[in-house]
């Protein structure tokens, strides 16, 4: 197995938090850094799930597909129906 790598930090957080931390830790009968590290993996996880998880809402609506005079119609024709006078 290889060598696990350690690095100390310093973060600052509420007494409210510590102190409830510290309770589970000890109800769990586990470290204080084992709860800190469980609940940053778990968050970083959440996250990375976020990131990759991304659905594109379906936007589409009823309808008939295109209309009789956009079917086989070049790239030209169908800008020349959508923009009119506009371009």
């Amino acid at each position: 197995m290889g060598m696990v790598s350690h690095m100390k930090t310093t973060v600052e957080i509420s007494d409210a938090l510590l102190d409830e931390a510290r309770r589970t830790a000890r109800e769990e009968g586990t470290t204080l850094r084992a709860l800190i590290e469980e609940g940053l993996r778990s968050v970083l996880a959440q996250h990375a799930h976020r990131s990759h998880s991304f659905t594109l809402q379906d936007a589409s609506v009823g309808g008939e597909g295109l209309q009789p005079e956009a079917q086989g119609a070049s790239w030209e024709q169908l800008r020349g129906l959508a923009y009119g006078d506009r371009l």
